[in-house]
């Protein structure tokens, strides 16, 4: 294929488009906080109830974005008619809890990511939202933004040729008090910032068919950071960073036989890239906004487009690539040893 002269059109519609639904929040946190102003500022969608197991902490958040009902009992907030869909921002570790019950009521659910803790807690999800005919999907915002679309077309397209080699990092600072420090929280890098990276390597090279990991302690006990290398089939290479110790420049790039593709900075996040031919002679850049957690709309549109479409699942984030992701976060879990508190009661 002749490299390309020009970068592909972002396909993905205008957020405000997307006819409203009610939604429910079920976790007035700080990742609900960012969902709570992308939703009200760059959609049509209606925040219609907010559900804690704290009355306060669901009124204040109630408050703050004008929501009419605030719920210190989540089975209530299923039960309002008025909420179609539900999205889940609790800690990890209740993920599963708070979706099967909204799944059992009938909503259709958004969960933020992880879609839970490991394959077999995803798998059971899956196969009740099945079972009562609603949507499921994982709130991985990164693969509903328009910059990844443009980037599918780009791999589609065959414009970096075969690509042999991804690499992906991702490093942040958290206090000791926060709950990513937390084991009894399902805390460490994984599933907070993990799954970035290894969904973007499965995104491009498919489920690893070799696994290699180096990791290390946080003082609170919990996994610090993880080292990653993956082999695909054909040998293509996966390296693959994350860390809770300290912040890193948190870079992608993605090398083939015709040219590479290069995410400067935040590649899970809005931004631009640049696409380079293989002899480095041409350039072509994506210059979009770097607009941080206001690209939230884009998902919570695309969920709103997939309620009035009657899907079951996402075309875009289908569940089966969710559940890949888990799979290899789980093999990278097994051969650190991390293994968390609910998995031992299970």
């Amino acid at each position: 294929m002749t490299f390309p002269t020009c970068l592909p059109v972002s396909r993905v519609p205008d957020p405000a488009a997307a006819l409203p639904l009610g939604w429910g929040i079920a976790g007035p946190g700080w990742i609900a906080e960012r969902f709570a102003h992308a939703l009200t500022a760059h959609t049509r969608q209606r925040l219609a109830a907010v559900g804690s197991r704290s009355r306060a902490r669901a009124a204040a958040f109630a408050e703050r974005w004008d929501i009419p009902r605030a719920y210190d009992d989540l089975a209530q907030m299923n039960a309002d008619p008025g909420v179609d869909i539900v999205y889940v921002a609790t800690p990890h570790n209740h993920h599963l809890p708070v979706a099967l019950a909204a799944i059992e009521a009938g909503k259709h659910v958004l969960v933020e990511k992880p879609l839970a803790l490991n394959v077999a807690e995803a798998e059971r999800l899956r196969d009740t939202a099945r079972q009562h005919g609603v949507l499921l999907v994982e709130a991985l915002w990164t693969a509903f933004l328009p910059k990844f679309d443009v980037i599918r077309q780009l791999l589609d397209d065959g414009a970096l040729g075969k690509v042999h080699t991804v690499i992906a990092d991702h490093g942040e600072h958290f206090g000791p008090d926060h709950r990513i420090m937390r084991p009894d929280l399902a805390g460490g890098p994984m599933l907070d910032l993990g799954t970035y990276a290894v969904a973007l390597s499965q995104m491009v090279l498919g489920e690893p068919e070799d696994v290699r990991t180096v990791g290390a302690p946080a003082s609170s006990g919990v996994n610090g950071q993880v080292g990653m290398t993956f082999r695909h089939a054909g040998g293509a290479l996966s390296l693959l960073h994350c860390t809770l110790l300290g912040h890193t420049t948190c870079q992608a790039v993605l090398s083939g036989t015709d040219g590479m593709l290069t995410m400067p900075r935040k590649f899970y996040e809005p931004g631009s890239f640049i696409l380079q031919a293989i002899d480095l002679t041409t350039r072509l850049v994506h210059d979009e906004a770097a607009s941080g957690y206001a690209g939230l709309c884009h998902e919570i549109a695309h969920i709103a487009e997939c309620v009035a479409e009657g899907r079951s699942e996402s075309p875009v984030l289908p569940l089966e690539q969710t559940i890949a992701t888990l799979r290899s976060m789980d093999r990278v879990r097994e051969r650190l040893g991390i293994v968390f508190d609910e998995e031992r009661s299970a």
